[in-house]
């Protein structure tokens, strides 16, 4: 149980707290965007509001004129100016005609005006200022104001106002495009955060701990994210992780597997090699026969079990896949095909033909038992490949390998060519790669891979050449470089006849 509960909790995503998930985050934000969008269309409403009531203000001081002027004499009682004073909100109205100015209405005493205001040309710039002006004054100013006459002969229509009616009604519509503004951001917001949330964040949920979950068993494909059907970024991220595990897993189980493999064979090669010791014991005793025909395979079976006890051992020594350096030396390569000929025809099958054209004088610098081990994998999967060609056998076609080799400078090239069924198009992207290359059923792919990683020990290179009918494969090795001017530094060799002189260094003659 507890066991269960600790892989429960590692498979499980970490939440962050409240305010510190992506949810409330894009909540806040959403309000926040919303709310300095109101303040945005806030600020040019209430100056328009302001406008507008001042306007108000103009037309009920024009319609005050209008009785002032129909009344005979254009006299009126008290009671009648204060009520027109009152219903336009005004201390004064006055108008102008022509050139001249006529004071309509006045309350008993003219106050002192505190700011001037027209509003029949006026930019929006100038409306959001005047707006934020009566705001910040507070209350008691007296402002007077200027608007359009209705006459067509008049100009203006001038209004003398206490500004406490405006500033309240401004503060009144300021509060009510407030409450709109929060339950407009309070819905906007709900919404955009029910989209995203469903869009993005739980999506994002999902991909976060699908990679808790794999990452504590990365060899467990079960645990591999199956991506959605969507088209955007999302579902490119889903895709992409799926690919991401599925090679991550691939890998895993492979080394897995490789790590087996080694152990299996440090196991066997323990084993192996006192086996093979006690057959190296055996081999020895069979050479003192006098026997022709032991006298001639009885040291080609003494090397071969010399090889193998070695390579037991340096597999028990070194513990690892990396293959020790190579012993170089020249030798002559025909010598080594013919024992490797003999090791692999009584494997092959009869329908098979194995040929040595190596020049006899063609020497190659480089390790023998290395080389042995190279062309002995290439040869026997060559048989094998024959041995699987039915085709072949089946119209009475005799199968062949060749191994050809020549000299181009410094650098040797063996050919192995045979007219079998050829390296299938599937094994050629991972060709020289462990568990990946082989090209037939129930092949592991090592004996390339042991190859081409010997053979580039060398400096050298294994390729798979095209050919027409069957698998043809070289192996270039290049020689070792020799050092041209092996002499100390400080030296100069004078080259006198048949000898070399060494002329010491100055400081070494004056000593």
């Amino acid at each position: 149980m507890e066991g269960a509960s600790k892989t429960a909790s590692e498979s499980e995503a970490p939440r962050p707290g409240i305010l510190h998930g992506l949810s409330a985050k894009l909540l806040l934000l959403t309000m926040l965007f919303v709310m300095v969008g109101e303040v945005l269309i806030f600020v040019p409403s209430i100056a328009n509001f302001r406008v507008k009531w001042l306007e108000d203000r103009i037309k009920t001081a024009q319609i005050a004129t209008l009785v002032v002027e129909a009344a005979p004499d254009q006299l009126i009682s008290d009671e009648l100016r204060r009520e027109l004073l009152a219903r336009a909100g005004a201390k004064a109205i006055a108008f102008k005609r022509g050139e001249s100015r006529h004071l309509v209405l006045a309350g008993p005493e003219l106050p002192e005006i505190d700011a001037h205001y027209d509003i029949r040309d006026v930019t929006w710039f100038e409306t959001i200022v005047d707006a934020v002006e009566t705001m910040v004054a507070g209350n008691g100013r007296v402002i007077r104001v200027l608007g359009y006459a209705t006459d067509p002969s008049g100009q203006f229509t001038e209004l003398v106002i206490d500004e406490r009616p405006l500033r309240k009604a401004m503060i009144a519509f300021s509060f009510t495009i407030a409450k709109l503004s929060i339950i407009l951001s309070l819905i906007v917001a709900t919404l955009i955060y029910y989209t995203l949330h469903v869009t993005f964040v739980r999506p994002m949920r999902r991909l976060t701990k699908n990679m808790v979950s794999f990452s504590s068993h990365p060899e467990d494909q079960s645990r591999i994210i199956m991506p959605s059907d969507r088209d955007d970024e999302i579902g490119v991220a889903e895709r992409e992780l799926n690919r991401m595990q599925t090679q991550l897993a691939n890998t895993l189980q492979q080394k897995t597997r490789l790590a087996a493999l080694g152990l299996a064979v440090s196991k066997v090669s323990h084993d192996l090699r006192n086996m093979l010791s006690s057959a190296q014991l055996i081999s020895d005793r069979l050479g003192q026969i006098d026997d022709p025909t032991v006298k001639r395979f009885a040291p080609k079976l003494i090397a071969s079990l010399d090889r193998a006890i070695g390579l037991c051992v340096q597999t028990l020594k070194y513990g690892r896949a990396q293959e020790a350096p190579p012993d170089r030396e020249r030798f002559e390569l025909r010598s080594l095909v013919d024992e490797i000929i003999d090791t692999v025809a009584p494997e092959a099958s009869t329908r098979t033909i194995l040929y040595n054209d190596v020049p006899p004088e063609l020497e190659i610098d480089a390790d023998s038992d290395h080389m042995f081990r190279v062309l002995m994998n290439m040869l026997r999967n060559a048989a094998e490949a024959l041995d699987h060609e039915t085709d072949a056998i089946a119209m009475g076609e005799e199968g062949f390998v060749r191994i050809r080799a020549w000299r181009e400078g410094t650098v040797v090239t063996i050919q192995i060519a045979d007219n079998g069924p050829g390296v299938p198009a599937r094994a050629r992207a991972h060709l020289f790669e462990a568990f990946q290359g082989s090209g037939r059923s129930g092949g592991t792919g090592l004996g390339l891979a042991i190859s081409a990683e010997l053979v580039r020990a060398h400096g050298g290179e294994l390729i798979l050449a095209e050919s027409e009918k069957g698998a043809e494969f070289r192996i270039v090795i290049p020689d070792r470089v020799h050092e041209i001017r092996p002499g100390r530094r400080g030296e100069r060799r004078v080259v006198d006849g048949p000898g070399t002189l060494v002329v010491p260094r100055r400081d070494e003659r004056s000593s």
